[in-house]
């Protein structure tokens, strides 16, 4: 009997015992919300990742598979990205930028 009330309050059940399972508090087919809400993409961005709207999570990593592809992060301060002809247009016509800078340069390519 100990162990039945213990396992009530933890939450946790006996073995044996079905929980109820939780319920997600957004319907199907509500669109999405905060960070993984899919987002559009500028044109001079989209020759990097590509033109479908994806989540701002999405965007960084596959601007990282890019960077790391073309080898353009620098070999001395690997803070810094040096740009090539489409990077350029993402980062304003800044040959280098900072990992951080460069966070806050994508975002004015996402709507």
């Amino acid at each position: 009997m100990a162990t039945k009330k213990a396992a009530e309050k933890k939450g946790t059940a006996k073995a044996g015992e079905k929980t109820a399972s939780k319920t997600t508090a957004r319907a199907k087919g509500e669109p999405q919300k905060g960070i993984m809400k899919p987002m559009n993409i500028s044109p001079a961005l989209a020759k990097v990742v590509g033109n479908k709207p994806l989540p701002r999570p999405e965007v960084v990593k596959k601007l990282w598979e890019y960077i790391k592809k073309n080898n353009l992060q620098d070999q001395e301060n690997r803070r810094n990205i040096n740009a090539d002809e489409n990077l350029k247009e993402v980062f304003g016509g800044k040959n280098t930028v900072s990992m951080f800078e460069m966070t806050k340069l994508v975002n004015r390519h996402l709507s």
